[in-house]
């Protein structure tokens, strides 16, 4: 199983790339939320150009966002800046689709997206509007076709994994690992304890609040009231439905995996950091164990807080004895 690394683009993105690829990470994984993060490919671009052996690409795109044909040519050109290291995810959306008033995509779309994709990055011809297109890259603009990035495909569900079986390279999973892939990259948030810390540590709350809010954020999303079954749901609800509807959607986002606002951070629980990936050297090491044999090929660290260096090099020597 491999190591690597997902974060949200940001001011010291290649600073984070460059000591990721001396800890040893495999590859460095940007989310694609441009209402929340700076441009993703633009951020690529500059770590690419920083950096010599780490793969890198983003996760999760999501096809509403962009045109295939402007996704094609993003893809051959970070390909042009580190040939042989790039990599893609695409899924159906969280963020970049709930910061827009919208639920996720339905796969048909992501299938008919990923299916025009590949054809372009092939150098085939393709109907868009019912004209035919192909990418007409001049010698040197671009690398020579076909061009062979891996694309997997984020899912958790039949529907998304049947998409990955047939358009995929792999697939990409927040749940347990699914089953019948060669490549299964599995995202984790979490820290590594100190001796002494517990999940109540202000050291490690701080660590892992953007998760814990994360949790919030998704049962809401996706069974509203359903929130108030988790500690302080009830009330962070309450405080979040204050905002007019047009316009809450934007208020449960901010921040969203990079700082809790203190209006939120008051109501979450830290003992839900019990559902990250967060324990002692010993308890990581098993838990790494268990993904492997579950499936996972790669696992995706998600740290969090205010200090990221420290998160990266901690797991990085949990993984290295692992």
């Amino acid at each position: 199983m491999d190591l690597s690394c997902s974060l949200p683009p940001g001011p010291r993105s290649v600073e984070y790339a460059q000591l990721a690829e001396g800890l040893g990470y495999r590859r460095l994984w940007l989310y694609d939320s441009p209402l929340l993060y700076p441009d993703v490919w633009m951020t690529l671009a500059r770590v690419a150009e920083a950096t010599a052996t780490l793969e890198l690409g983003p996760g999760v795109l999501v096809p509403g966002l962009r045109h295939e044909v402007t996704t094609a040519a993003a893809i051959a050109t970070l390909e042009t800046l580190a040939p042989g290291r790039v990599v893609v995810a695409i899924g159906t959306g969280f963020t970049a689709r709930r910061l827009l008033g919208k639920g996720p995509l339905p796969w048909k779309r992501v299938e008919t997206y990923l299916r025009r994709l590949r054809a372009l990055l092939r150098g085939e011809s393709i109907s868009i509007d019912g004209r035919s297109t192909r990418m007409l890259h001049p010698s040197g603009f671009a690398p020579p076709h076909p061009l062979e990035t891996p694309i997997l495909v984020a899912a958790n569900g039949p529907r998304g994994q049947a998409v990955a079986h047939g358009l995929g390279d792999g697939v990409m999973a927040i749940d347990a690992p699914p089953k019948g892939f060669s490549w299964c990259a599995v995202a984790r948030s979490g820290t590594v304890l100190e001796r002494g810390e517990t999940l109540e540590s202000p050291r490690v709350f701080d660590a892992l609040a953007p998760a814990i809010a994360l949790i919030y954020h998704a049962t809401y999303e996706a069974v509203g009231s359903a929130v108030d079954e988790l500690p302080g749901g009830r009330a962070w609800r309450e405080e979040a439905e204050r905002v007019p509807e047009p316009q809450r959607h934007l208020h449960v986002h901010e921040g969203h995996c990079v700082e809790v606002p203190e209006r939120e951070r008051i109501f979450l629980d830290p003992k839900l950091g019990a559902m990250t990936l967060t324990g002692t050297e010993r308890e990581l090491r098993e838990r790494f164990a268990a993904l492997e044999s579950a499936g996972a090929t790669e696992l995706l660290y998600s740290p969090g807080g205010p200090d990221i260096p420290r998160e990266l090099r901690a797991m990085a020597k949990v993984f290295g004895g692992y």
